[in-house]
């Protein structure tokens, strides 16, 4: 991966079961809540982390990966 792409995708996994699943980001605002498929419980970031994507992901959220500070946390 070229140091300024920029991923859009990025696997979410559940704290709660382990439930995994590949989401597409918003690039346009954070997600804050994300309900897992498996358990069904609601994802939050944790404290200090901006979207669920920086907390539970794989990749974290297309702002942060550029540098830049998510939704102006």
């Amino acid at each position: 991966m070229a140091k300024n792409t920029i991923q859009l995708e990025s696997r979410l996994t559940c704290p709660t079961c382990g439930h995994q699943k590949t989401e597409l980001m918003p690039t346009d605002a954070c997600q804050w809540y994300y309900e897992c498929e498996g358990c069904h419980q609601l994802l939050r970031p944790l404290p200090g982390d901006c979207c669920v994507f920086c907390s539970y992901g794989s990749v974290v959220c297309p702002p942060k990966q550029a540098g830049s500070d998510c939704c102006g946390s």
